[in-house]
């Protein structure tokens, strides 16, 4: 189904994940920070939450790794 839609796969070697890591991080800060503490029952309020996580987490959250910045922040700080 990949191939016929023109997506390339990405494989490593088995047992290195290097490749997935940021987002195995991202995920799991997400079910951290939001999954666990969520008590609905409705997937399209999930979805909804999911939507405002996501945008806070790269445009208000703020990183000490990134001198105090967001995400978003840190990357137009480097653009400029």
């Amino acid at each position: 189904a990949l191939e016929r839609m023109g997506i390339v796969q990405s494989m490593s070697r088995k047992g290195n994940c290097l490749d997935n890591a940021k987002a195995e991080n991202f995920f799991s800060m997400v079910k951290t920070e939001l999954y666990y503490d969520w008590k609905g029952d409705d997937p399209d309020v999930f979805e909804r939450d999911l939507g405002k996580h996501i945008d806070w987490y790269n445009n208000v959250r703020i990183k000490k790794r990134l001198g105090g910045s967001s995400p978003v922040e840190y990357r137009r700080g480097r653009a400029a």
